[in-house]
């Protein structure tokens, strides 16, 4: 009860559900045999939805079973076999297709169009499509299936057709009048006017080939364009190279940035005039970019200037292709954040910090408190500010309060704090205030500590003073060591005198 799809992208195994689908599984089996589905296109794939085919024609509108085939064209279509215990709950569902130019009351016909599901749990098809089958083998194919490039209609740009159909077990008996053939039949005039792009053909520009290769060209330079923006190496894709910068090489070392200005400043104004150089040793690399004011002068200089003889070098000339210059203003401009605009586009704006008008430009302002404006501006820093909100606030105070003597205020503070004590006394019970005896051990344990530590210091003192006695010592044996050596050596020379 298995059928093998062979298509353009992959093989594909089918099992199918006899029991339940007696009808409808037959109708399959036997156009399978006949050969009906060779050649038959995918017509319409939709992705990660379903992939739908079994029109030998590729319209879509076309297809008769096994019993209009055999019994004439009144039998074209059969009802629909839905089985509510056959749902469409995984990837790789075979079910039969509704007819469109046909209905039956019960609720649709079919002929020999069917889809494959490319997802799972497509429950919104349950009771409206015949299940009558699984994909077993070939998920890979389904796969490709699904990403082919197809057309607004799901018609794929490049055919995918059913090659081949070979039965693996057929369980039922062959009707009467029908007709096996020897071999695979060939393709019909219909089918071949269907076919867009055949498997095995190349797509390939037409036209003339230096315009292709153009062409080709300035795609690869658009997708270089367009991942040099992305990496951030590019402003923007469509970016162009300055048409007033030449590009000057075949220079000689010997030649100056000065020399190589005055002679081209003749044809008009220059901005700028660099010689590049070795940023190790300083050596010239014999070539320069010359910026003019105006586009006219550059043009002018190009034309003029090519192959003139500049320090016994014949000089080449050319328009400048490099946008790094144009790329190092970008990202200038992107890191300061003029006035006009942000990030090199005039419909950018900058970020205010806390407030309109603040600039918070200055190391370190992101990290500080905000003040007025008017404080920022004069240097008050939060010091400041809290003596003077002191100073105003003792202002207030003593202009609220009246003078009273120095007595009556010291009367005042021993009443209140004679009270404050009655309160404490009639809110805690004794039972509250009972001693922590744990408290007072580790007090004595801290007091017998420091007491153990002033013997140490005054131990440490001790041997201290004893060091410097015998030190003391040593320092007075050592002098009289020397003493009796130098008295040994004089009556040496003494008593060599004598001799």
């Amino acid at each position: 009860m298995s059928v093998l799809l062979e298509t353009s992208l992959g093989d594909i195994v089918i099992d199918l559900f006899t029991e339940e689908c007696p009808k409808t599984t037959l109708n399959f089996l036997k156009l399978c045999k006949i050969k009906y589905y060779n050649f038959s296109p995918f017509h319409n794939v939709q992705k990660d939805f379903m992939a739908q085919t079994g029109d030998p024609t590729g319209k879509g509108e076309k297809g008769e079973s096994i019993y209009g085939i055999l019994e004439g064209p009144s039998k074209r279509y059969f009802p629909a076999e839905i089985n509510p215990k056959l749902k469409h709950t995984k990837r790789g569902t075979v079910s039969m297709a509704v007819a469109q130019d046909a209905s039956v009351e019960s609720g649709g016909v079919s002929g020999s169009q069917f889809f494959i599901t490319l997802a799972d749990d497509l429950d919104y098809l349950d009771g409206k499509y015949t299940v009558f089958g699984e994909v077993a083998e070939g998920f890979d194919a389904l796969d490709k299936i699904n990403e082919a490039y197809c057309d607004n209609k799901g018609r794929p740009y490049r055919d995918i057709r059913i090659r081949h159909t070979v039965i693996l077990d057929d369980p039922f008996p062959d009707p009467k009048g029908l007709e096996i053939p020897d071999r695979s039949p060939v393709p019909t005039k219909e089918q071949l006017e269907s076919m867009r792009i055949a498997e095995d053909e190349e797509i390939e520009e037409q036209g003339d080939p230096q315009e292709i290769e153009n062409r080709r060209r300035e795609r690869e330079a658009r997708a270089h364009a367009l991942t040099l923006e992305m990496v951030g190496d590019l402003p923007f894709a469509e970016v162009k190279p300055p048409e007033d910068v030449l590009f000057v090489c075949k220079l000689n070392p010997v030649t100056r940035d000065e020399d190589l200005e005055m002679i081209f400043s003749r044809f008009g104004h220059i901005n700028s005039c660099e010689i590049i150089r070795d940023r190790q040793t300083g050596d010239s690399l014999c070539y320069a970019f010359i910026e003019f004011d105006k586009k006219e002068d550059a043009e002018e200089a190009y034309f003029k200037m090519q192959s003139v003889l500049i320090d016994d070098r014949r000089i080449h000339v050319d328009f400048s292709q490099s946008v790094s210059k144009l790329h190092r203003d970008w990202i200038t401009k992107r890191l300061q954040g003029g006035n006009e605009s942000m990030g090199g586009f005039d419909n950018l704006q900058k970020r205010t910090r806390y407030r309109e008008g603040e600039g918070g430009n200055s190391r370190g302002a992101d990290y500080e408190l905000v003040f007025d404006s008017e404080e920022r501006k004069s240097g008050a820093g939060p010091d400041k500010k809290r003596q003077k909100t002191e100073t105003k606030h003792e202002k207030s105070t003593s202009e609220d309060k009246p003078d009273h003597s120095r007595s009556e205020r010291r009367s005042e503070h021993r009443s209140d704090h004679r009270d404050s004590r009655s309160d404490r006394k009639s809110d805690y019970s004794r039972s509250d205030r009972r001693p922590d005896y744990r408290d007072s051990r580790d007090s004595r344990d801290s007091r017998d500590s420091r007491s153990d530590n002033r013997d140490s210091r005054s131990a440490n003192r001790d041997n201290r003073s004893d060091n410097n006695n015998k030190s003391d010592h040593y320092s007075s044996h050592r002098s009289d060591n020397k003493d009796r050596r130098r008295d040994y050596r004089d009556d040496n020379r003494s008593d060599r005198r004598r001799r």
